[in-house]
């Protein structure tokens, strides 16, 4: 049987571990063909670590421009995109029309007209969008779902989710492209798209209208010199900087392999600097965001994502007709350090300790209890990358998923629309309706009727 092509274009940090596990793990059904990115530099990287690392074959590599040539000489059955969020409708439908398959990182895209697009190309084209939602598939995430899904606290009918990112994690997105409203949507987009998307996947309901609000309180060079850290804004970037060496906010590029070889190697051929000082100006994206949701099942989810916090982590509640459950995640901080599996390590701060993760039953008029979930610790995105890697390679011999973990284009759309939608609610100071934006399956109240 031959085995099953795949390319990839953005070979950034999230691609490691979606690479790694294709050219090991799962060689036997599988291979890489080629990688496409704007930078060369990253590029040879990835084949040091295919052939050096991962005892594989290096591929032929394209820049940006020739990911079309990419697709027509290699002729992938699937393309992965792990590029910048704001690039990823344009590599979804090129690929949806050269007759590929797509995998790509979440969010889907990053405002309505290029979701719009997306499905249009998917529709025209019969080709299969999957979205790379890891949350879902986390052993403590499936356990709420199948908890909500069996009537244990009957019918629910209101969600509040409270996220925390920490100043090492919440502060890393400030470093980076993702602080330009341009490139990421917002954090209520590019971050936010996890959790709408748990808490579309949980209830199994479809967003209906969102009211937002947004404010940049912390970050930025004037946020900073407001509460007396000027100090803190006076150099562009953190790496090499003698300045910075006592600073708190401080990434240096020089610290790992990855970050040399992935980061520093390839300024000069993206023009991408890392390390950027997050009190710097030109910051227009969010650090704290409250928003309400209601959904056609008539369900309210209230939500908020502040990105200073000392600690990291969420606290979900659900409120049902019979009881409530309680979801409790604080594990440490992780941010993307481009490190292989074996090698990710959660970062412990003072003041950050954590917690661990628990989920706490409260049936009317009954004892609360504890509800048992076995994970192993310590495993990045909590154990789900590795389940979902299966989902993706192994998917010929896996079982029927009992709980819908795959997230196809629809689904992945009513996550971004979520944050869209709260995007423009800011900016009208009115609720939004998402029908207004996207519309998906008139008719439809559960999100399991979405592709």
């Amino acid at each position: 049987m031959s085995k099953k092509r795949h390319a990839f274009v953005g070979t950034g940090g999230r691609a490691i571990s979606f690479m790694e596990p294709l050219v090991t793990t799962y060689r036997d059904q599988h291979e890489l063909v080629g990688i496409c990115d704007i930078s060369p530099a990253r590029m040879a990287y990835y084949n040091e670590l295919l052939t050096n690392d991962w005892k594989s074959q290096a591929v032929p590599t394209y820049t940006a421009d020739r990911f079309d040539e990419m697709l027509r000489e290699q002729k992938p059955d699937e393309i992965f995109v792990c590029s910048k969020d704001s690039t990823h409708h344009d590599y979804i439908v090129r690929a949806l029309h050269a007759g590929c398959d797509v995998v790509t990182e979440k969010p889907m895209t990053t405002d309505a007209a290029k979701c719009q697009a997306i499905l249009d190309a998917v529709k025209a084209t019969g080709k299969k969008v999957r979205v790379a939602f890891n949350y879902r598939w986390a052993p403590f995430r499936t356990k709420v779902k199948e908890l909500i899904a069996t009537g244990v606290i009957g019918k629910v009918h209101s969600v509040n989710l409270e996220y925390l990112l920490d100043t090492s994690h919440g502060a890393d997105y400030f470093r980076r492209w993702h602080a330009t409203a341009g490139d990421s949507g917002t954090l209520l987009v590019h971050k936010s798209t996890h959790h709408f998307d748990l808490v579309n996947w949980w209830l199994d309901a479809i967003p209906l209208q969102v009211f937002a609000y947004g404010d940049l309180v912390f970050y930025g060079k004037q946020n900073a010199i407001a509460r007396g850290d000027e100090a803190l804004t006076k150099y562009a970037r953190y790496t090499g900087e003698a300045a910075a060496k006592g600073d708190p906010f401080r990434l240096d590029l020089d610290e790992s392999e990855p970050f040399r070889k992935i980061y520093r190697a390839g300024e000069k051929d993206s023009g991408y600097i890392r390390d950027q000082n997050v009190f710097r100006e030109g910051i227009d994206i969010y650090d704290q965001m409250s928003l309400n949701v209601r959904y056609r099942t008539g369900q309210v989810l209230t939500y908020s994502l502040v990105c200073y916090s000392p600690r990291e982590g969420m606290r979900v509640t659900f409120n049902g007709d019979r009881g409530r459950i309680e979801y409790h995640e604080f594990i440490g901080s992780h941010m993307n350090r481009a490190v292989r599996p074996k090698d990710f390590k959660l970062e412990i701060k003072p003041g950050s300790e954590p917690e661990g993760e628990w989920i706490k039953v409260y049936p009317h008029f009954q004892t609360g209890y504890v509800v048992p979930v076995d994970v192993e610790v310590g495993l990045p995105h909590g154990g789900a990358d590795t389940i979902l890697n299966e989902h993706f390679y192994g998917e010929q011999n896996a079982p029927a998923d009992k709980w819908g973990r795959t997230a196809g284009h629809e689904q992945g759309a009513a996550s971004v629309l979520v944050g869209v939608a709260g995007v423009e609610s800011i900016k009208r100071n009115q609720p939004v309706n998402v029908s207004d934006l996207v519309t998906l399956k008139p008719g439809a109240t559960k999100l399991s009727e979405l592709v």
